[in-house]
């Protein structure tokens, strides 16, 4: 063998699972055919929320979008071939295909492991919709090279994505229109949440259209048609932001037998391992969640597993916690209201009305949701279990995380309550809501979980 491992891609997940080996002392070689990095420098979370800010901060198009530039190079230099081969990562240029269980092509040329990690990402998807392919759109992957701003742009896709350009486009001065066809946008979140969302954009002057779908795209000597059945929107641009394929073709994993869902995804067991023995994958082309911090987390207990030392253990999707950055944020961990129903949970709620912090600043728009449920042995004392929360707040995305350090310790409820929180800062009403676990906390008390 030529080396302990071998990782086929070079974005968040590849990245972590190649630091994650040179920690436990392997012979590692990274293959990737790209820059380092991956989708979330320059494509993704970094570009997007430079964007955000620069809006925020009443930049002008322009200036944002060299902003943006500015900031992928930046982190881009963490992150290059070199800074990989200074910290011992041996790094391959090139196209990746597995020819065994043990051993890929690179080129012409045969490299083997013993083990094998597949973390090749994913590209946005483009939905089947008529004449689509008859238009110039914009993705992620091509949104952030635009030199000008457009007087109008229409988004397909009410999701993260498409809910956080929305807003840095209309903080842009564009008049932005936003298509989901399901009912309501975030569709994965709390309909409360939604609901703030949805209001926040309204607000901005995004035109939202929920529970409408595309039936053709035309293209106009003015711009761009979208035919929906309430009626005709004529935009000058385009972006689709309606989720991502996974990039699991060509690799030869048909070919060795390892086990692809009807979507393209990479089949896993929660230790990352594909049904092929000593073949694993992580990050987005396994479809279980698409996040750059999860990938990391992902990629790290993929190496640690592969070679039997290192950090190691089962990738639990409840534990990762993840951040939609509109303003207000919205952030979750864990289940829904929805998903603890059946599980015997309870829930408690504060809004924002009644947060001192949000108040004082204003911002009475969200909420905080804590879910907690029976343990095994204690059922219900000292307030349970954490199973979830839901935070709509302009720092959701940092007060998250200590829901998800209590999931991941399976800390009493009770302990969130009992932990001073300074005051007033936001991170206080987590405390406050913890309390209704116990009693009554200003008039307020949880309750069982609903399902609608």
């Amino acid at each position: 063998m030529n080396h302990d491992l071998i990782i086929i891609g070079g974005g968040a997940g590849g990245l972590g699972a190649a630091r994650a080996a040179r920690w436990a002392g392997a012979d590692v070689l990274l293959v990737n055919d790209g820059p380092l990095g991956g989708d979330c420098t320059f494509t993704g979370c970094v570009p997007s929320k430079t964007l955000l800010a620069a809006a925020h901060q009443g930049l002008d198009f322009t200036a944002a979008m060299a902003r943006v530039t500015a900031t992928v190079e930046r982190i881009a230099e963490t992150e290059t071939a070199d800074v990989l081969r200074a910290e011992g990562v041996q790094v391959a240029e090139g196209r990746a295909r597995l020819l065994s269980a043990d051993s890929v092509a690179i080129g012409d040329r045969r490299v083997g492991a013993p083990r094998i990690i597949v973390a090749t990402g994913g590209r946005p998807s483009v939905p089947p919709i008529p004449g689509l392919d008859e238009v110039e759109v914009l993705t992620n992957e091509t949104v952030f090279s635009m030199t000008t701003a457009p007087a109008s742009l229409g988004i397909i896709g009410g999701g993260p994505i498409g809910c956080e350009l929305a807003q840095a486009f209309a903080g842009l001065g564009v008049a932005v229109s936003l298509f989901e066809g399901l009912p309501r946008l975030l569709s994965r979140e709390e309909p409360m949440a939604a609901a703030v969302v949805e209001a926040s954009l309204t607000g901005r002057g995004v035109q939202v259209h929920t529970d409408t779908a595309i039936r053709r795209v035309e293209p106009r000597p003015d711009g761009i048609a979208l035919l929906t059945d309430h009626g005709e929107t004529v935009v000058e641009r385009l972006l689709v932001a309606a989720g991502r394929t996974p990039n699991s073709g060509g690799l030869g994993l048909e070919e060795l037998g390892v086990d692809v869902d009807g979507r393209g995804h990479i089949v896993t067991d929660d230790r990352l391992e594909t049904d092929v023995g000593g073949v694993f994958a992580v990050g987005d082309v396994t479809g279980k969640l698409p996040f750059t911090h999860a990938a990391d987390e992902m990629g790290r207990l993929a190496a640690g597993n592969a070679l039997k030392k290192g950090v190691r253990g089962r990738f639990r999707t409840s534990w990762v916690p993840w951040a939609t950055f509109t303003d207000p944020e919205v952030a979750r961990v864990g289940m829904t209201e929805a998903e603890a129903a059946g599980r015997g949970g309870r829930v408690a709620e504060l809004p924002f009305t009644e947060m001192d912090r949000a108040i004082t600043d204003d911002r009475t728009e969200g909420f905080v949701k804590l879910i907690a449920g029976p343990k095994t042995l204690t059922r219900n004392a000292f307030g349970g279990q954490v199973l979830g929360a839901t935070i709509v707040a302009p720092r959701a995305g940092e007060m998250i995380h200590e829901v998800a350090l209590a999931m991941r310790t399976r800390m009493f409820a009770g302990r969130l309550a009992q932990t001073v929180h300074a005051y007033p800062t936001w991170s206080y009403a987590i405390q406050k809501a913890a309390g209704q676990f116990f009693g009554e906390v200003e008039g307020r008390t949880a309750r069982p979980a609903r399902r609608d």
